[in-house]
């Protein structure tokens, strides 16, 4: 599939799991992808890597969706090619506290930390890159999509940790308010996935599983 040939995608948080897969999937069908990694070189090559065996021409950049500067840094990246077709932000974090009763085991700078890189940093990436989506509409006449990866978590309220459900729903509200505000020129949706296979899945496997044997 070429359906994406010519258009500029941008994923943050692509060096691994599901961002990797989203970055590698639109190389495959065409785009030209931005990577973006906050601290892996090595993975973000990686993954830059695949997406130029698919016949991608890629950049890796360093930067942080939670500082407004980085988000900045990302989007003058995008900007080098004239504008922005695609902009997935995939980028997030949590704080693991599974039982959820236990109202001791978060503080407030994991409150505030999770939910700066999962509900403000999409919207930081929106405000920087705006323009750019905007001027791909006009110049294509296709509205631009922006795809922000949210969790089954944040309509359940289930998960790693009561700030995560928290972060994800309150992602998917503003996915809702940004989706009226910026049409027709740019297309805002959300995914909501349960668990997916991840290294950062199994890891936390492996938690659960030693915390049930300390149980017994």
């Amino acid at each position: 599939m070429s359906d994406l040939e010519g258009r500029i995608a941008l994923v943050t948080g692509s060096t691994t799991g599901l961002g990797r897969s989203m970055a590698v999937k639109l190389a495959e069908r065409g785009a030209d992808v931005i990577i973006n990694y906050s601290r892996s070189v090595v993975e973000a090559e990686e993954a830059a890597d695949l997406c130029r065996a698919a016949g991608s021409q890629v950049e890796v950049v360093k930067a942080n969706v939670a500082d407004p500067m980085g988000c900045q840094t990302l989007a003058e990246a995008a900007g080098r090619r004239g504008r922005l077709d695609i902009l997935a932000n995939n980028a997030g974090i949590t704080r693991h506290a599974r039982d959820h009763s236990d109202l001791n085991v978060l503080t407030k700078d994991d409150f505030m930390e999770t939910y700066e890189v999962n509900v403000v940093g999409p919207y930081l990436m929106l405000q920087a890159t705006k323009a750019l989506l905007v001027a791909a509409h006009e110049t294509t006449g296709r509205a631009s999509a922006v795809l922000n990866t949210s969790s089954i978590a944040g309509i359940k309220g289930i998960g790693s940790s009561v700030a995560y459900a928290a972060t994800k729903g309150a992602l998917n509200t503003m996915t809702v308010s940004l989706a009226r505000a910026l049409a027709p020129a740019i297309r805002v949706n959300a995914i909501c996935p349960g668990f997916i296979g991840t290294r950062w899945f199994r890891c936390l496997s492996k938690v659960l599983s030693a915390d049930f044997m300390r149980r017994l």
